[in-house]
Parts: C-alpha cells; structure tokens; sequence
C-alpha cells in the first residue's frame, strides 16, 4: 500500500468519517425540561446500521485507493461500494433529522452525525469528477536538484538527488535517452495519483503503474500523452499528464 496515492478528496472522507464516528457517542434528541441521554449506540440499528455504515463505506473507499489494483466485490469496484454505504447512511440520517417528534429537538449527535455523513458522501461523490479532489493528499518530494538525461548523471535512476550508488544498470551500461523530436527536452515527472502506463504499440492492457512519489524520465512526446521510461527500463505511454510535477 502507497499512502502517497491518497487524495484530497480521500482526505475530506477520512475527516468527515471521524465527524461520524464522534457524533455516534453524543445525545441525538433533547426535551425541554427533561434529561435525554440517548446516543445512537442505544440503538443497534442506528449505530451500527447507519453511523457505523458510513464509516465502514469511508473505510472501503481509503483502502480501494491505498490498493495496488481495485478490488471488486459482487463485479463492483470497492470504492463504489463505499460510496454506497456513505450515500445510504447521509439519505437515513436525514428522514432520522426532519422526523424528530414534536416535542424534542434534534440535538449534536443527530446534526453532526448528517453533516458529516453528507461531507463523506459528497467527497466521495465529487473526487473523481473534481481535479482539486485528485491532487495528492501527500505532495511528491522535489528534488534537490534534478539532473539531464543523459551523460554521467550523478543521481540514482528513477528520482533526482538520490546517491549514486543506488543506480541499477540497464542495458548492460549507463541509460541513453531516445533522440527527442523537436524541441521536446526529456525531463523528470511524478504523478500526484497512481496511472497506469499504457503500451507504445496502443494496446488496452496497461503494462505498469506509475506511482506517487517516485521519479519518471519523460523521453518523448505525443500530443498531449508523454513516453515515460519505468525505473527498469520499460517503456509506455502515460496519457493522463494532468497535474504531474516536474522535476
């Protein structure tokens, strides 16, 4: 597990899931005049069912992130799943909210627990549709000092600024880039979320995975997608370039 290919968007679903968690211990109802002391832990079908829901569906969308490759249950992705639960649980706790009996009135642990069930559901919702939301929650580190490709680079292959010692060879000798085309400049990237590095030859299947927080050597251009070289040499073609950070 990466925590760097977490999101914005999966840092608001973090929060807003402890929002809940802490809204399940406090008094859901006051009367005037009387000591109501009911959480939704006197209720196990409100706590566990509905409060808990919701953190549980926070739970299934953090970790389907955190994953190398979605996971699926029943054919549906982990995260939307999650994002079921969360929907489920801020549509219940608002009927739980406007149906409050005449004579009480909806105390924190009732309009805490909806406001945040919402926030859960809304993030979850708009992360993927939201650029601002896909924008790691943990930022790449820049490099000290990023070198060209080609000649006797002095940084480990794969990131700038680390030791040269820790450069594998490829090739049987020291990496040469592909001549660019045109004015393009190969030059060092890394992704603010985890994308899939396509083949050149324009097949489907990806061949790897470019991770948050590791350094790419960008070799070519193509219109808007970028030939990225792995650390073990591999070849492909990223086409999301939206929000890479350059070395």
């Amino acid at each position: 597990m990466n925590i760097r290919s977490l999101t914005r968007g999966d840092g608001v679903v973090i929060g807003a899931a402890v929002l809940l968690f802490i809204a399940s211990f406090l008094d859901l109802f006051s009367v005037s005049g009387f000591d109501v002391d009911q959480n939704a832990w006197d209720t196990l079908g409100l706590g566990l069912g509905v409060y808990m829901g919701g953190v549980i569906g926070a739970a299934l969308i953090v970790v389907n992130r955190l994953l190398p490759q979605p996971r699926k249950v029943a054919g549906l992705d982990l995260g939307t799943v999650g994002t079921g639960f969360a929907i489920l649980a801020a549509w219940t706790l608002f009927w739980y909210l406007v149906d409050v009996d005449d004579r009480a009135s909806a105390a924190a642990g009732l309009i805490l627990g909806f406001l945040a069930a919402l926030v859960l559901a809304g993030a979850a919702i708009a992360t993927p549709l939201v650029p601002a939301l896909q924008a790691g929650l943990v930022p790449a580190p820049r490099p000290a000092a990023p070198q060209p490709y080609g000649g006797q680079p002095q940084a480990g292959y794969g990131y700038p600024g680390a030791p040269a010692q820790q450069q594998p060879p490829f090739g049987g000798g020291q990496p040469q880039a592909p001549a660019p085309a045109g004015d393009f400049s190969p030059f060092w990237f890394a992704v603010p979320v985890a994308r899939p590095l396509f083949a050149e030859d324009g097949s489907p299947s990806p061949i790897a995975e470019l991770a948050p927080g590791t350094w790419y050597l960008a070799v070519e251009q193509r219109g808007a997608a970028l030939v990225a070289q792995t650390q073990d040499g591999r070849r492909g073609v990223l086409q999301d370039t939206s929000g890479i950070q350059r070395g």
